[in-house]
């Protein structure tokens, strides 16, 4: 899984692409000039400690794993936003809140 790292990357996506939103999660969807997907997380300080950020990041990594087994879409850009809810929902849940938002960018 390839990742969005430099902060012109993130801008990039930010005004240009589409966003669509959760009471837990935001991401931003753009169409990618490469032919592979690339991800970002932002997880602001508000959401909790540096391991409760770490734990989010590593289980939203862990279900865009399982949805790229599935081959669902290439060549986007992707950026997860976590909001404050999110630190109450379980791994299921948190999968179901991101599979609604791959339904709501037609990603899936």
């Amino acid at each position: 899984m390839e990742s969005l790292k430099k902060n012109k990357e993130f801008r990039r996506v930010y005004e240009n692409g589409n966003s669509y939103a959760t009471r837990n999660l935001v991401i931003y969807v753009l169409k990618a000039k490469n032919s592979y997907n690339r991800y970002g997380f932002s997880v602001s300080k508000r959401i909790g400690n540096a391991v409760t950020r770490n734990k989010l990041k590593r289980r939203l990594r862990e279900i865009i794993r399982e949805f790229e087994k599935k081959e669902l879409f290439q060549a986007q850009d992707v950026i997860f936003i976590a909001r404050k809810p999110v630190v109450n929902l379980d791994y299921q849940r948190l999968k179901k809140e991101v599979m609604k938002l791959y339904q709501k960018a037609r990603l899936v």
